[in-house]
């Protein structure tokens, strides 16, 4: 799901990001334009979706992919430990980061949770 359609479901979620610039594997590529976000059902712990843009966000979504279709709650992968430097090696970090969804409404509300993770 994306962040709207969550929002239109009117179910409690949680919201993680880190922005690129900030993740080992693409400042070292010299590629730190994007950001990775994860959205997770506050109540059931599932991952709802997620959006990887950046450097090697098409293979670190697989790690996401597969907690989702094997219904796993987000703490597995939350504990997991991936190989340094990946982009996925962030992952339990911005699950570790996870702060609601709702009230982040406007744009500059967002702005400032975005700061304020990373």
């Amino acid at each position: 799901m994306t962040e709207a359609e969550v929002r239109r479901s009117g179910r409690r979620a949680l919201v993680g990001r880190v922005a690129m610039e900030d993740v080992s594997r693409a400042f070292e590529k010299g590629e730190t334009e994007g950001f990775m976000k994860v959205l997770v059902d506050a109540e059931s712990r599932q991952i709802l979706g997620a959006t990887f843009l950046g450097a090697s966000g098409d293979e670190a979504i697989h790690c996401v992919l597969d907690a989702m279709y094997a219904k796993a709650p987000y703490t597995v992968l939350q504990r997991a430990m991936h190989i340094h430097p990946t982009v996925a090696e962030f992952i339990p970090t911005m699950l570790g980061d996870l702060v609601p969804l709702s009230g982040l409404h406007r744009k500059s509300d967002r702005a400032a949770v975005a700061k304020a993770i990373g």
